[in-house]
């Protein structure tokens, strides 16, 4: 199965996380099934000290599966692998019409760089990747080649994820 994958970049605090979670909701609406992926740069944890889970994987288990009647999740140790690939991961997901992908600068597949005023001053990503297709901002944005949305035009960007990605009823 080929995905349609497209994502949301930016420096941390940049707002990448909360235009992530408008977009989902507005793709939903207009009847897309959305799936994300979120890249985390430091040592995180889903499960918490004292679970029935937590203790099967502290005992040595290399991936454990915790299922109910309303959802399911796996989570697999990374005890002498590599990080996986954005592509393994995509490949584990079940069919939908787009993959949000938060995060992942350096990968190919078409971004929107998510700029605020109060996050970390940088450098324009887009500046220097092409996969960047246009800036998301709360702020005036000057001298970039690329369009350039309001950080909270949801259905503008929305829009024009559906066009790039050939989203189309």
């Amino acid at each position: 199965m080929i995905h349609r994958i497209f994502g949301i970049t930016g420096w941390k605090n940049s707002g990448k996380t909360t235009l992530t979670v408008k977009l989902v909701i507005e793709l939903t609406r207009r009847g897309w099934k959305v799936s994300t992926i979120k890249h985390a740069h430091h040592d995180f944890d889903i499960d918490h000290e004292g679970t029935d889970s937590y203790r099967h994987r502290k005992a040595g288990a290399g991936e454990v599966a915790i299922v109910s009647d309303r959802r399911w999740a796996l989570m697999h140790e990374l005890t002498d692998e590599n990080e996986p690939s954005l592509a393994d991961i995509v490949a584990r997901f079940a069919p939908c019409d787009l993959v949000l992908v938060e995060g992942y600068k350096r990968e190919g597949h078409k971004k929107i760089e998510a700029r605020r005023r109060d996050g970390r001053s940088g450098e324009s990503l887009a500046q220097n990747d092409p996969s960047i297709i246009a800036i998301a901002s709360d702020f005036p944005v000057d001298g970039e080649q690329i369009p350039v949305f309001d950080l909270d035009d949801t259905t503008g960007l929305a829009d024009f994820i559906e066009r790039e990605m050939g989203l189309t009823r």
